[in-house]
């Protein structure tokens, strides 16, 4: 009789104290103002209150099917991602059930190149899933080495019920830094587009464009191919591992972009080399290896493909669909940009050819506006006239400087 109201009060406060922490957690919670307070917030409570050394979030990225780690205790800070089917995190999340695990090393769902990379040594887990209210998993908690014995399914349970509680506060913080992200990526995107738009030659542009692409979509390279119409060819100038005087031209059809451009479709390529439309010619000539691949047609206001948009080897993975989004948002943008600069460069390259046509007659050319007045003078002709310099006749009257006798005018 003594025994079963010894165990009564053991569970009575067992109870209070689970009440009591997971009050705890609501309470602490609702003081956090960012998601990465709120995470730590958890890690922090979940590891002192079981009692262990390390704890780590990791939320689920549906764009990569990747889960990241946003908080980690210790030294070692940077991110972690991994398959979300990989590991004891990626078991747990898949199977949508926590884990108890003795002995790390022993158990062939533990990753050991994680230790590796953090320098610590991984002996006991406790990962259970973290879900919302409506049972949905937006990712896992994971926390190691219990300090005192091991991890029991009390534990476990705890662990559950911690992360349950907290999931109302982790979700409103993911929303809210979703939308910030997503307002301060519009305005980034807007103060681009007018950079980028703002500029009339067509190199300075292409330098802006392809250097606000890899910002963009935090890739290593990017190239804007412009076809020209003549030569029915695919060219750029400017190219991230280009040499400033090289001059990249293939035929509109081959390759990876030749394909984009020839189909008016965009196209995301995981892995480049499995692609038969692939050039690997393209990587030997720039002595790059290419691994992942987007690449999306650039149209003009009229509909028409006047060239491709081609990003290379995404950081952490591979190009999503959110990365498809912000580049055909983006090229939709600068096309006109682009094609102003196009006539800009070729009203400047015809400026230059009839300035040195001009310069190299050996007879005086002047051209003259509608009402006569003088516009320009060749240099021939400043010496002929005996006139030190051309703003001496700019702007003159064409009648009024040939007026009276003399021997230019028969």
């Amino acid at each position: 009789m003594k025994d079963d109201v010894d165990l009564e009060k053991l569970r009575a406060r067992r109870t209070e104290r689970f009440a009591q922490m997971l009050l705890q957690v609501t309470n602490d919670l609702a003081k956090t103002k960012s998601l990465d307070e709120a995470l730590e917030t958890l890690v922090n409570i979940t590891t002192s209150s079981i009692g262990a050394e390390r704890g780590t979030i990791f939320l689920n990225d549906k764009t990569t099917g990747e889960l990241y780690s946003r908080v980690a205790q210790g030294n070692f800070r940077r991110e972690i991602r991994i398959l979300n089917t990989k590991g004891v995190a990626g078991w747990v999340f898949t199977r949508n059930e926590g884990v108890v695990i003795h002995d790390a090393y022993k158990d062939e769902r533990f990753n050991k190149a994680v230790d590796v990379r953090t320098g610590f040594r991984t002996k006991s887990i406790l990962c259970a899933p973290l879900r919302t209210i409506a049972g949905e998993e937006i990712g896992v908690s994971q926390i190691l080495n219990k300090i005192d014995g091991q991890f029991t399914e009390d534990d476990l349970d705890l662990l559950e019920a911690m992360t349950e509680q907290a999931a109302v506060a982790i979700q409103g913080n993911i929303i809210v830094e979703q939308i910030e992200a997503a307002r301060k990526q519009e305005l980034e995107f807007l103060d681009v587009v007018s950079q980028v738009s703002s500029e009339l030659e067509l190199t300075p542009l292409l330098q802006k464009i392809i250097s606000t692409i890899s910002t963009m979509l935090d890739c290593e390279r990017a190239t804007l191919f412009i076809n020209d119409e003549k030569t029915n060819e695919l060219y750029t100038e400017v190219g991230e591992g280009l040499d400033e005087k090289s001059v990249l031209r293939f035929p509109n059809h081959l390759g990876i972009a030749g394909a984009v451009f020839s189909s008016g479709e965009a196209v995301n390529i995981p892995h480049a080399y499995a692609d038969l439309r692939s050039n690997p010619g393209m990587d030997k000539q720039t002595g790059y290896f290419t691994r992942s691949i987007l690449c999306m047609p650039v149209f003009n206001k009229a509909g028409k493909t006047i060239g491709v948009s081609q990003v290379l080897n995404k950081r952490g993975g591979s190009f999503h669909k959110e990365d498809e989004k912000r580049l055909a948002a983006f090229t939709s943008q600068i096309s006109m940009g682009i094609e102003n600069a196009k006539l800009f460069d070729d009203v400047q390259t015809q400026k230059n050819y009839s300035e040195s046509m001009l310069s190299s007659m050996h007879d005086a050319v002047l051209t003259l506006d509608d009402e006569g007045v003088i516009k320009t003078c060749n240099s021939s002709g400043l010496r002929i006239f005996k006139i030190p310099s051309l703003d001496e006749i700019v702007g003159l009257s064409a009648s009024r400087f040939f007026a009276g006798p003399n021997k230019w005018v028969a």
